[in-house]
């Protein structure tokens, strides 16, 4: 009773890591424990399995979630033993990087566990033993056990998170790492929408030099445009190349020191989400209808006119030959018209590829050389296949299920530019900015709305899996019920 609240706090820990069971549990390799847990059957027809990793204290988590952790650290040890054993380190180290943080974090679970688990029969010895003088122990005890308590809320939000990453394990390689093509078309409101186009096209061109708000080097190449008159663009294609792709970063795992109770603020991680998209990732929630509502110049009242976008991830050239087999393509040369001189009319240098199985086709009259028009027109075609296919590959993966996203293609509205008002607002996440001009004429408005639409995604398949995890969780007890 006479020692001070310091020497008592460390006589508490002396006792702790020399009680048998901490001896037992987290002197031997925590990582070793845990695989013989994890790898037993979670779902156990006869029985119900019981585990000491401690996943049962993070109450906030439903048991299908915590098998599914579970799952996940079971299959990193046994990733990393097939890596000790000389297996493939380019697809099982890929793989590692998607789980080593959950085992990081698994593993300081199970030690916060071991700790509470030693306390806990340490404090019923000490209740147990009867002594008035053990009462500050006790006490001393009962707080440590508190602060075990707090330690593990913070850890449980960080395994959620890491559950579901915020780039989609399916898409990453092409998030991170891919080149995209943008397709832009004027479409309600005659040279209004024209006029709108251009200066959409101009803020991609701005934000794409940039290197996408991530400080990266982006190369930007117009593969094709039609203009107007009065200096609207019609239609064009825009080819935006990275040069190494995002910065990879964990693929979308947030990367939290599992020793440290601090969190990134909500700036933070959206700027380290950009820094992480390559060209496609980035520009990705651009794809559907642009609206403008605004009074032109020649008018005095107010006009809604709209502009539809398609963001397609580019195919790298060395991929053009696996992507597009020879016999499925139509190509077709021809002399190309409009301006450019006597040279326009002479010389075949016009090309149109055709994909004949989707009909999807690209004409390429930009440049003198017909090999060049041929090389654009090809990155293009190929460009609005596989994005065709990804969409459909979607489709089936999504089993028909409705998004909090919405479709993603360019018949759906996405984004409305209120002159009048200022505002831009995106309809997808709700989100709404002022300063119509500033965010349009930099391309910035695409940075700003990205990291909400990648969180709305995210929650969208958060939802699929509580509802997966429930549906197999159900199932079980059906099975063993029978």
């Amino acid at each position: 009773a006479t020692k001070s609240c310091t020497g008592r706090r460390r006589t508490i820990q002396q006792a702790v890591t020399k009680h048998p069971y901490f001896l037992q549990t987290c002197v031997a390799p925590l990582h070793h424990r845990l695989a013989l847990s994890t790898h037993a059957s979670i779902d156990n027809d006869d029985t119900e399995q019981i585990y000491d990793d401690g996943l049962d204290q993070l109450t906030d988590l439903s048991l299908a979630t915590q098998n599914r952790i579970r799952s996940m650290k079971a299959r990193h040890d046994e990733v990393l033993r097939l890596l000790h054993e000389g297996g493939d380190p380019t697809s099982l180290g890929k793989e590692m990087s998607t789980l080593r943080e959950m085992s990081a974090y698994c593993e300081k679970v199970a030690e916060i566990n071991a700790e509470r688990l030693s306390l806990q029969e340490l404090l019923e010895e000490t209740e147990a033993s009867g002594d008035e003088d053990s009462k500050d122990m006790i006490d001393e005890i009962k707080d440590e056990l508190e602060q075990l308590k707090v330690q593990l809320q913070p850890l449980s939000q960080r395994m959620h998170k890491s559950l579901i990453p915020v780039l989609n394990p399916d898409d990453v390689e092409d998030l991170t790492s891919s080149d995209v093509v943008i397709d832009i078309r004027a479409g309600t409101g005659g040279d209004e929408a024209c006029l709108f186009a251009a200066e959409i096209m101009a803020g991609y061109e701005a934000i794409a030099k940039s290197g996408g708000d991530g400080g990266k080097s982006w190369d930007l190449e117009i593969l094709s445009c039609s203009t107007t008159d009065l200096g609207g663009v019609k239609e064009a294609s825009l080819a935006v190349s990275s040069r190494g792709g995002g910065d990879g970063g964990g693929y979308g795992y947030e990367s939290f020191d599992v020793s440290s109770d601090d969190t990134p603020e909500d700036e933070d991680m959206a700027q380290k989400l950009l820094q992480q998209l390559g060209p496609y990732g980035f520009f990705q929630y651009e794809s559907g209808v642009h609206r403008v509502q605004r009074v032109p110049v020649n008018d005095n009242k107010l006009q809604t006119s709209a502009v539809a976008v398609g963001v397609l991830p580019a195919i790298p050239e060395g991929a053009l030959g696996n992507a597009l087999p020879p016999t499925e393509l139509k190509i077709d040369v021809m002399r190309a018209s409009g301006a450019g001189g006597q040279h326009v009319n002479t010389t075949e240098s016009a090309v149109r590829i055709t994909h004949i199985p989707t009909g999807i086709m690209a004409y390429m009259q930009e440049e003198r050389s017909q090999h060049k028009n041929k090389s654009k027109a090809m990155r293009l075609v190929a460009a609005r296949v596989h994005s065709l296919r990804k969409q459909q590959a979607l489709q089936e993966r999504s089993n028909a299920r409705s998004s909090l996203m919405g479709g993603g293609d360019r018949s759906e509205r996405v984004r409305t530019y209120n002159f009048p008002q200022d505002r831009i607002t995106d309809h997808r996440c709700k989100v709404s900015v002022q300063g119509v001009q500033s965010w349009l004429s930099d391309g910035s408005m695409v940075g700003k709305f990205a990291p909400h639409l990648y969180q709305m995604e995210r929650d969208d398949r958060t939802a699929a899996l509580e509802e997966e995890l429930d549906d197999s969780g159900k199932n079980g007890k059906k099975r063993r019920k029978k």
